[in-house]
Order: C-alpha cells, then sequence, then structure tokens
C-alpha cells in the first residue's frame, strides 16, 4: 500500500510538470488550514427603523447604518461588565426589547442535542448600562423577552418561569417538569429534530399570556448512548427518541394568564396521536393559532383559540394524498382581517392570501415552479417578497409582487443562488449571491432591486483558483431509461483529454426535497471535489426523483419507497457516465452522509454490477431504526407498509456487496443512531464481506471537534485514492 501511494504520487507530479504552477490542494487546506475559506458577513439584527442594524464588531454589540455601512455607536461593551453579576465577558447571542431598551444577552452556551442547547442569561438596561443576571440557579434554556419588554420568560429543569425585570420576581409556571418525563415550554427531542423548533412557549402580543405546549414523554422508549472521557466507565446518556410506530409524546397546548396566575388547557379536541407543530399568536392579544396534524401528516388544521373563552374554531383545514410540510410561512396580516399561507394543493408551492373565515383572497403568486422561502410582507405598500426557483430549478433569485398577485417583479438579476434577509420595513435587503463556480458576494439593496453598496465581494478569491487550476464545474441534464429528465453537475480535470478513460466520483443526498444540483458555492464540499478533480477523477451529482425545486409530484413521487426510484436513478447516472467514451467504466464510485450515506449503501448492494467503491457517512440503514416523525411522513409504519422498509434497507441486501465499502458513523449520534452501522456490520459479517469501517467516539451526525473533520476526510480520500 506504502508503494502504490507512493507510485500514485510520482504519477501526479508527473501529470502536473507541465503547468508547474498550479499548486496542489490538500485536506489539510480545506479541513484545517482555512486556506480557502470565503469572508461572510454575520448577519444582521436589523433595528425597528428598516435602516439600522447591530452586529458584533471588535467584541462591542455595535449600531451600524445599512445603507452605508457606517459605524453609529457602540451599545454594549462586554469586558467592561466581565466578573459582574456572573457574567462572563463573553457574548454568544443577543436579542433587543421590542422598543430597543434592553439587551438579553446569553453566553457560556452548552449544546443539549444539536440544535438546543442552555447557557447563562443577563439582561442589559442600555439607558442606565446597567446589567443584571437572570437567573441565578444555573442556565436557562430559550429565553425570550416579552413585548413590552417588562418580562423575560424560560425553561430551566424543564419547567417555565418568567421573571419580572422591574422588581425581580421570578413566577414558576409549570411544577410538574421532570427529566424523560414531563417538558413545559421547550420540544422534545423529535420535535426539535424534525419540526424545527427548540422553544414550545409564545408571548402574546400584549406580554400578559404565554401559549405553550406540554409535552408529557414518559411512556415514550428511551435510547441510550455511552460516552468515553477518560474515566473508569463510559458515560450513559439516555434520552426519549419515538422511532417508528412506537409511542411519542402526548401533547397539550396551554397557556397562562399572567394577570390571572392560572393555566389553561387550550380545548382544540382530541390529541391521542396528534402532532402540535406550530403555535402562532395572531394580532389580536385574546386569539392564538394553534397546528393540529395528525401522525401521517396529511391533514392539518389551523384553529384559532380564543382565550378569554377557550373556545376554537377552525381556521383553515388543508389534507394531502402524500403528506404535508410544515413551515413558518403563516403571516397574520396587522390589520386582522387576512393571512398569508404556502400551500402544494396546486401542484407546486405557491403564496395564497385568506381572510380571517378561511376564505380564499387572492392565489399571490401562480405558476409552474415551487416558492422557495416566504420573506414576508410589506403591508403599507401591500407587496409581498420571496425567494423562488422560478427559471429553473437549479437558479434561485428574489421577487416582490403585489398582494393582489399582480405586477411581478424580479429584483435580483442574472443566474445564480439569490438569498435575501430583509430589513424590518423592507426597504431594504441584504442578497447573497454565488454561483457553483464563484465565491459569495453580499449586497445592500433597496426594495426596488437597485444595488445601494457592497459588503463584501471577496476579490481576490478568483486569482486563488487560477493559482490551484480549478477546473469549471458544468451543468448537464439526461433522460433516464424511464423517459425522466434529471440534472446534475460534473467537474472534469483541468487537462481533460477524451482519449483517456477516467474513474468516475458520484457525490448526491438524494433526500425527499432536497437539491444539491444548484447554482450556488458550495464551500470545503467544492475544494474537496477540486482535489479529487486535480488527482485525476471525474466528480458528478445529480438530483434523481424524489428532490426537490421541481413541483410537488417530482418530489413526493418516493412516498412509501424511500429509495426505490432514487437508487434507480443514481444507477442510471452510473451507467450514463460509463457509457461515455472518456470513462472507465469499471471504476465508479458514489459517496454519500445520512440520507445520503443510506442511497450511497443501496447504489452498491442493488448496482453491484455498476459501482466499484462505496463511502457511506452516518447512514441509515433501516427506516425501522429511525425516527417516528421523519419516518412516517414518508413511509407511515412498518405494520402499514413492511414491502416498502424490506424492499430498500442496505441491511437486506447485505450479501449482494461486491466492490469496496466504507461505512463510517459517529459512536455518539443522537439522530442517525450508531445501532445502524452496527446492525449493518453485522449483516456483513454474517455474509462474509469484508468492508472497511470507522467509528468516532463521542462524535454526533456531524462527525466534527477535536481533529474528526480532518482525519474522517483525510481516510475518505485515502480510500478514494486506494479503492477507485
Amino acid at each position: 500500500m506504502q508503494m502504490n501511494r507512493l507510485i500514485f504520487l510520482l504519477f501526479l507530479g508527473f501529470c502536473t510538470q507541465g503547468s508547474i504552477a498550479q499548486k496542489q490542494i490538500t485536506v489539510e487546506d480545506i479541513y484545517s488550514l482555512g486556506t480557502f475559506r470565503t469572508k461572510g458577513v454575520p448577519g444582521f439584527n436589523f433595528m425597528k427603523d428598516g435602516k439600522h442594524y447591530t452586529s458584533m464588531k471588535d467584541g462591542f454589540v455595535t449600531k451600524f447604518d445599512f445603507t452605508t455601512g457606517s459605524l453609529i455607536e457602540r451599545i454594549f461593551d462586554p469586558k467592561e461588565y466581565k466578573d459582574k453579576s456572573n457574567f462572563s465577558g463573553f457574548i454568544d447571542s443577543y436579542t433587543f426589547s421590542e422598543d430597543e431598551t434592553k439587551l438579553l444577552i446569553e453566553s457560556e452556551g452548552e449544546e443539549i442535542y444539536r440544535h438546543s442547547s442552555k447557557s447563562m442569561c443577563h439582561i442589559y438596561d442600555i439607558k442606565s448600562k446597567t446589567l443584571a443576571e437572570l437567573y441565578s440557579f444555573g442556565k436557562v434554556i430559550n429565553p425570550m423577552l416579552s413585548p413590552d419588554g417588562e418580562k423575560v420568560a424560560f425553561v430551566s429543569e424543564n419547567n417555565l418561569f418568567t421573571k419580572n425585570i422591574k422588581n425581580g420576581n421570578i413566577t414558576q409556571i409549570t411544577k410538574d417538569g421532570k427529566v424523560n418525563s414531563i417538558i413545559n415550554g421547550m420540544s422534545d427531542w423529535v420535535y426539535e429534530e424534525e419540526f424545527g423548533f427548540t422553544r414550545a412557549f409564545y408571548w402574546s402580543p400584549d406580554s400578559k399570556k404565554i401559549a405553550f405546549i406540554r409535552f408529557d414523554e414518559s411512556q415514550v422508549p428511551t435510547f441510550t448512548m455511552q460516552l468515553y472521557q477518560d474515566e473508569v466507565y463510559p458515560i450513559e446518556q439516555t434520552f426519549k427518541y419515538p422511532k417508528v410506530g412506537e409511542k411519542n409524546a402526548v401533547v397539550t397546548a396551554m397557556f397562562y394568564d399572567l394577570t390571572q396566575g392560572k393555566t389553561t388547557k387550550l380545548d382544540i379536541g382530541d390529541l391521542a396521536d396528534r402532532y402540535i407543530p406550530r403555535i402562532v399568536w395572531t394580532h389580536d392579544p385574546n386569539k392564538v393559532c394553534v397546528f393540529k396534524l395528525n401522525r401521517h401528516q396529511n391533514d392539518l388544521t389551523l384553529y384559532v383559540c380564543d382565550t378569554n373563552k377557550n373556545k376554537a374554531t377552525v381556521l383553515l383545514q388543508e389534507k394531502n394524498k402524500y403528506y404535508i410540510d410544515i413551515t413558518d410561512d403563516l403571516t397574520f396580516l396587522k390589520d386582522g382581517k387576512s393571512f398569508l399561507w404556502t400551500s402544494e394543493k396546486d401542484g407546486y408551492n405557491q403564496v395564497y392570501h385568506y381572510d380571517m373565515n378561511g376564505k380564499l383572497i387572492t392565489k399571490v403568486t401562480d405558476g409552474e415552479y415551487d416558492v422557495a422561502t416566504l420573506y414576508g410582507v410589506s403591508e403599507k405598500d401591500k407587496k409581498v417578497y420571496f425567494q423562488a426557483a422560478m427559471k429553473t430549478p437549479i437558479n434561485k433569485s428574489i421577487f416582490v409582487i403585489d398582494l393582489n398577485g399582480k405586477n411581478l417583479k424580479e429584483l435580483t438579476q442574472g443566474n445564480g443562488v439569490n438569498v435575501a434577509e430583509f430589513s424590518n420595513t423592507f426597504d431594504y435587503f441584504n442578497n447573497s449571491h454565488s454561483t457553483i463556480n464563484t465565491a459569495p458576494t453580499y449586497t445592500v439593496m433597496d426594495k426596488s432591486g437597485n444595488k445601494i453598496r457592497t459588503i463584501e465581494d471577496n476579490v481576490g478569491y478568483d486569482k486563488m483558483q487560477q493559482e490551484y487550476g480549478v477546473s469549471k464545474v458544468d451543468f448537464f441534464s439526461f433522460t433516464t431509461s424511464e423517459n425522466v429528465k434529471l440534472n446534475g453537475y460534473m467537474i472534469k480535470p483541468k487537462d481533460f483529454d477524451a482519449t483517456r478513460k477516467y474513474p468516475v466520483f458520484m457525490t448526491q443526498y438524494s433526500g425527499p426535497g432536497s437539491q444539491e444540483v444548484l447554482n450556488r458555492y458550495k464551500g470545503s464540499s467544492y475544494w474537496w471535489n477540486q482535489m479529487l478533480v486535480q488527482a485525476g477523477y471525474i466528480v458528478v451529482c445529480v438530483d434523481g426523483r424524489g428532490t426537490g425545486g421541481r413541483g410537488e409530484e417530482f418530489k413526493k413521487m418516493t412516498y412509501l419507497q424511500l429509495g426505490h426510484y432514487e437508487t434507480l436513478d443514481q444507477i442510471e447516472v452510473a451507467k450514463y457516465m460509463g457509457n461515455q467514451p472518456y470513462v472507465d467504466k469499471l471504476r465508479i464510485g458514489i459517496f454519500g452522509w445520512s440520507y445520503g450515506g443510506f442511497m450511497s449503501s443501496l447504489c452498491i448492494l442493488k448496482g453491484n454490477d455498476v459501482f466499484k467503491a462505496a463511502i457511506a457517512v452516518a447512514p441509515v440503514i433501516s427506516w425501522k431504526w429511525y425516527d417516528s416523525v421523519y419516518t412516517e411522513r414518508y413511509m407511515r409504519t412498518v405494520s402499514e407498509n413492511e414491502s416498502g422498509y424490506k424492499d430498500n434497507s442496505p441491511v437486506y441486501f447485505a450479501d449482494r456487496l461486491k466492490g469496496k465499502y466504507l461505512l463510517v458513523h459517529g459512536m455518539a449520534d443522537d439522530n442517525v443512531h450508531f445501532q445502524n452501522a452496527v446492525e449493518m456490520a453485522n449483516a456483513l459479517i454474517r455474509n462474509n464481506k469484508q468492508f472497511d469501517t470507522y467509528y468516532y467516539p463521542n462524535r454526533n451526525h456531524g462527525i466534527y471537534g477535536d481533529g474528526a473533520t480532518l482525519h474522517l476526510y483525510t481516510k475518505m480520500t485515502n480510500f478514494i485514492y486506494e479503492n477507485l
């Protein structure tokens, strides 16, 4: 192996003698030294006037003019308050009160799961320049200022609390919170991961009530991971994790009236095997909207609950023959008479305008394209701002349209992916733009799409690309044997010779609604692919059926059979490439992470006559080992869909392995459990199939920290060089 490696390096050196100036890309450059890191912007905490924002600058919370970039004032210097009121002197994050007179400061953050954390919290009064600790009994979760800026709500030890900032009085709203049993005002593991939120309490507009979700997870089965920290025995971390068909937490919608000191259950009917994926207050301080979703996730009802009468009425109900994706797109207009909503009910994700009786006023957007992001509505102008892949699935632009569905206008020009961050008034926005071949630029634009100034353009990045001799990434499409047109991109070596035979390295994700084939910059992945191309590989990525940007039917056709069509399509990609005269069809490999690892595993097994090698990082090996919310959304339960599970789970096809297979997993992966890798290893061993495996102690689904990323990519790179 050492000799083969030496021969390869000598060969690589010989191949590059014709272009001595070209620098060689290394794994260390990408994942350790930060050689190719682009410059970004820290994000904008926009102020109420729509023209100013704050951010951390040189350690200060600083106010800037958005249109000019000029510094207006330094609002808070954390170093001045170090060791005062138990403050560390460092800020993780901060939020303003609605009247912008106070700062809620979080520090010393401590991770709970992938998205949740607890932290020390302080309140800074900007006028009096005083800092006060929020809670002297330890770190809190999801602290949130009330709209009037006089109170803070937070979670501690699974209970919900409020604190009156003026007098310092703390009120414990709930008292039954218990680890692995009852959670108040904070989501459980599966809601956090699959419904995308951790805070499960919500202030009313007048600051007099708090709506919250209570989770009773006492009957949910537990999962235990072991952490290795140089102790005599490993530490066991046990948490509630509902797998497919198992019991979910029983959820209840509640509200607490601060003036009465009373907690009341919101009456939205039977919640057995139901989810509450969102709670949103209307602009009426007595009325709150609660989402109720059935377990199959194809029947969604929005209730408006009158908290004075504790009476619920149906605002909107939507059913789907497949499933309904939950988003944050519900937007109540300030006039209290109507709301915006996005839906795929007409085949593409579009924006709809309803009155408060659930009657459709206008279909605001209308076309054969998906609205990717609804940014919001400027009510003074009656204009709606959104991002969409209108012309092609690979390019995304920013658009504005009148609330009545007229006068559609594109605010960004040219190809690429544009992502907007609007000011509170919608007068200005930061536009992040990139293409697959160019680094991001950040530009201040006004609401009409006029450029005001450039914040960051990563000048000189193209020169570095030239120095390292990167190859242009080209988009392509082809039609499969089943007459399905698929989009992809390809990177060929700089000195590509059509008379040679090149190995092909395929990368993909393939999960429902995902898109890898987008005309945007891909950061470290771009450079890793370029490194492989520099070494003589062709890199290919194709979005198969089930991916996003092409309407509901294309996305949801994988329903009840995850992995079936996606695998067929990736095998078709490999065959298509194998038929090209410049490809060595005996040297085609595939890589994927998470859902992509599920796919790369299926491909090397079901496509064992096509793929020579595969890398699977943190793969799902059978959906019966994954969580209830995600899996049942697409597959229903095993008892309802046994064939859908068995026909497309890699663990049942281990006997088909012919090529080289690298299986990688983090042992502290709370999302896709290490159990998946162990079961796959067992199946391969049972069938006497040789394979490579790497495991990462104490690492979660992302496999990072303490050198893990560099270690992993070094291993994967060597595996590719040695086996492809």
